[in-house]
């Protein structure tokens, strides 16, 4: 009797949670259960490398430069963010490191201040500040810089900040490693992208699935190495749940300096919601091909973790913030609540073209 009622509550409560953040937890499940091992771990090996390069010609296809220099002169808006993305999160990490190294692992905390080291993502930050009806393409603009920069960035600052911890060892032959599988790629999707963007453009869904088949892969590969090194024999349930609580109280607090400070800046409505969600997202995308070109070995699955699990709070908190927003800003202007549709009047003030968002990941 309990068995039949409980199944419409099941169904009620998963149609409420992202599709994807159940593909990723199916993926490490799977890992779990069936992890490659032997010839298939090294045939996942190349696979997972032409996956992250295909990952990054897109992007590369798919950025518009004349989106990005439009919004160049919305510079007051664009700076605060990359300095909470590249400079705050990274300063919070140094400042938690003596918590994280004493009530974590060395991989665990490893990967919790690599996650502070990620760009914003690109693909979140546009949804959740076009259903708050923020400033849709001052978002495209800010992301897609944070992005390009992270290739840059990121492992610079993983080297400096990360050096001697044992975790990552910072060498020429991985900054060849990250110029070959991220940075080629990206430059030649920017190559061929005046032949090739409306067909990316014109095919959504198939490159969507490029996009996050490339990541379940990535995701599969490092667990399934994590798992025949015993991963989950490392990982208590308690640790498990120190980081997701430590992974909470670093969304919350970035999100509310983030509104704080923009508050403080006087920045209208549109640039407010701009600012909260590009500046507190982290980038799954870019953040988990990173991991497996600095972080070799044992380790890589336990960095992963706090990535992982940061952004499936990104997720469902944002979420949640941005369909709150919109209700209030449309009980304001009298418009239909909810519907999540961006503005394009203040997108036209602007100078941008309201349909630019189609052309990004």
């Amino acid at each position: 009797m309990l068995i039949p009622r409980a199944i419409p509550l099941i169904r009620a409560l998963l149609s409420r949670i992202d599709r994807y953040i159940l593909a990723l937890i199916c993926t490490v499940g799977v890992a779990t259960v069936l992890p490659a091992g032997g010839a298939a771990a090294g045939f996942l090996d190349g696979a997972t490398k032409l996956a992250v390069g295909l990952l990054f010609f897109l992007y590369g296809a798919r950025l518009s430069p004349q989106a990005a220099f439009a919004g160049l002169r919305h510079w007051r808006l664009h700076v605060p963010i990359l300095m909470c993305t590249f400079a705050l999160f990274p300063l919070l990490s140094l400042m938690a490191r003596p918590l994280l190294t004493a009530a974590l692992s060395t991989g665990l905390a490893t990967g919790l201040i690599f996650l502070c080291l990620l760009p914003s993502t690109v693909q979140s930050s546009v949804a959740f500040t076009s259903i708050a009806r923020g400033n849709v393409a001052a978002a495209i603009c800010s992301a897609s810089f944070s992005s390009l920069l992270g290739v840059f960035l990121t492992p610079v600052l993983a080297a400096l900040l990360l050096r001697g911890g044992g975790s990552v060892h910072f060498s020429m032959s991985q900054v060849v490693d990250i110029v070959l599988q991220l940075l080629v790629p990206f430059l030649a999707g920017q190559l061929v992208r005046p032949w090739i963007s409306d067909w990316v453009a014109s095919h959504r869904t198939l490159t969507l699935l490029c996009d996050r088949g490339s990541i379940l892969l990535v995701v599969y590969s490092a667990f399934s190495k994590g798992i025949n090194d015993g991963i989950w024999q490392r990982v208590s349930v308690a640790r498990l749940l120190v980081v997701l609580l430590l992974c909470a109280a670093l969304l919350s607090l970035v999100l509310a300096l983030a509104f704080t400070v923009s508050k403080w800046l006087r920045y209208s409505y549109e640039d407010r919601v701009t600012a909260v969600f590009c500046a507190s997202t982290k980038s799954l995308a870019s953040g988990l091909p990173i991991a497996t070109v600095l972080f070799t070995g044992r380790d890589v699955g336990l960095v992963m973790l706090p990535v992982m699990l940061y952004h499936m709070l990104q997720l469902i908190t944002c979420a949640a913030l941005a369909r709150r927003w919109s209700g209030n800003r449309s009980s304001e202007d009298g418009s239909a609540p909810g519907s999540g549709k961006a503005d394009t009047s203040s997108l036209r003030q602007r100078g941008t073209p309201h349909n630019v968002g189609s052309r990004l990941p």
